[in-house]
């Protein structure tokens, strides 16, 4: 996409009625530093009756779907928002990353089949099924090469995952209230890779200024002691992705920034009415069930996600520093109340859905010029 630098008044939007105050006090958060950056009006949270008829820019907290939400909004392409866009729910949700069952398998209105077929080579092993039938079929499939991770399309922070060893687990799984439901929701069985390290590759177009981006996320426990993201350190250069592959980068880096370009092609590709100014994808490495090393595009994010608070405070070090090409920033997310590093910026500290306290904050570090090898 092209870059604009058409000042507008930057709003933030909680999509979800029922999001969490951390979510919504985030976006706002974010919303409010970006339009300080920018040097643009800060309208607070999106209200048709006070911000109709305004020129926005639009911080909303989940990709935009259908053209009925972005007229609303007053969205009519990337340049009016950080975040996307999509036609069809699906589209944006971990669902497009693998293949259906069969010809005959059910899937979502709009389903494209081409997608798969172009990220094939790019992903795991894996199936996308809407219907309990289909998912038995598929996990039958592909536990007769190991163990597989079943993942809601629409979970994140790596919530509601589960990981099926065997047939007859799978089988008690099934035995669960609500199954039917969940599967029609959609259901992602995906190979299940040991010793894992998650990239975070991905690019912001944020008024006249493009960021492009690696790094590696971090898993914390939240106040229930399940494993969720907690962070995400990533090294991020003005310009595009050539101009990060100029970095002296190890093997797997450049291997999961190769990875993030094709997928992100071939959503462009296949899905005409879709545009993003945020494009993030997240890559797994490891090993498989046979000891070989693999390497996928798990998901895409376009939308604010837990590393955005790192990409403004890059592009705020890129606005203080224009000499600066590149840039160290992390995100952290952890569920302790705790005081902040030197030097650290705080984005959120208050309660959590599953817990009393969520502490956000971003760092930023200059970049050495020494070889990433994570």
């Amino acid at each position: 996409m092209t870059p604009t630098n058409r000042k507008k008044l930057v709003v933030a939007h909680s999509t979800r009625a029922e999001a969490p105050l951390h979510e919504v006090e985030t976006n706002r958060a974010l919303a409010q530093w970006l339009a300080q950056i920018l040097g643009w009006p800060y309208g607070g949270s999106f209200d048709p009756d006070l911000h109709g008829g305004h020129d926005l820019y639009l911080l909303p907290s989940q990709t935009l779907v259908g053209a009925a939400e972005a007229r609303q909004l007053g969205v009519k392409g990337p340049e009016d928002l950080w975040g996307g866009y999509v036609d069809h729910a699906f589209i944006c949700t971990k669902a497009i990353v693998h293949g259906l069952l069969n010809r005959d398998a059910l899937a979502p209105e709009g389903w494209v089949t081409l997608f798969p077929e172009r990220v094939r080579k790019v992903v795991l092993d894996g199936i996308s099924v809407f219907s309990l039938a289909d998912a038995r079929l598929a996990a039958e499939q592909l536990l007769e090469h190991g163990p597989i991770r079943l993942k809601p399309i629409n979970a994140c922070a790596g919530r509601g995952q589960e990981v099926i060893r065997s047939l007859d687990f799978f089988r008690r799984f099934l035995t669960r209230p609500d199954t039917d439901a969940l599967f029609a929701a959609g259901v992602v069985l995906e190979q299940e890779l040991k010793n894992v390290v998650t990239h975070s590759v991905g690019q912001s177009f944020i008024g006249d200024r493009v960021l492009s981006y690696c790094g590696q996320q971090h898993l914390t426990e939240d106040g229930q002691g399940e494993k969720v993201y907690g962070g995400s350190d990533l090294l991020v250069v003005q310009g595009y992705y050539d101009d990060l592959l100029k970095l002296p980068l190890a093997d797997d880096i450049r291997l999961a920034i190769e990875q993030a370009q094709v997928f992100d092609s071939a959503a462009d590709e296949c899905y005409p009415g879709f545009y993003a100014s945020r494009r993030n994808y997240d890559i797994a490495q490891g090993l498989d069930a046979n000891g070989q090393k693999r390497s996928g595009v798990l998901e895409q994010s376009w939308r604010v996600g837990g590393a955005s608070s790192a990409e403004v405070a890059a592009l705020q070090s890129f606005v203080n520093h224009p000499a600066v090409d590149a840039v160290c920033v992390s995100a952290v997310e952890t569920y302790s109340d705790r005081p902040l590093p030197a030097g650290a910026i705080e984005v959120y500290r208050g309660p959590a859905a599953n817990s009393e306290c969520l502490l956000k904050y971003v760092t930023v570090k200059p970049y050495d010029g020494q070889k990433r090898n994570h």
